[in-house]
């Protein structure tokens, strides 16, 4: 695994939509992820790692 997915996935751990927003910029991934998070960190989280390591 790269450093840079390592700290990607770090930061979608602690704070997802900026893991994804990093990773994608303002695009769809980052809306879908920032809602989730709203609803729920922990389906944010799993949205998040499942988006940065597909």
């Amino acid at each position: 695994m790269a450093r840079r997915d390592f700290i990607d996935i770090l930061l979608a751990i602690i704070l997802p939509p900026l893991g994804v927003f990093l990773r994608f910029g303002c695009k769809e991934e980052f809306w879908i992820c920032l809602v989730l998070t709203l609803f729920g960190y922990l389906p944010g989280i799993i949205y998040a790692v499942y988006v940065i390591t597909k």
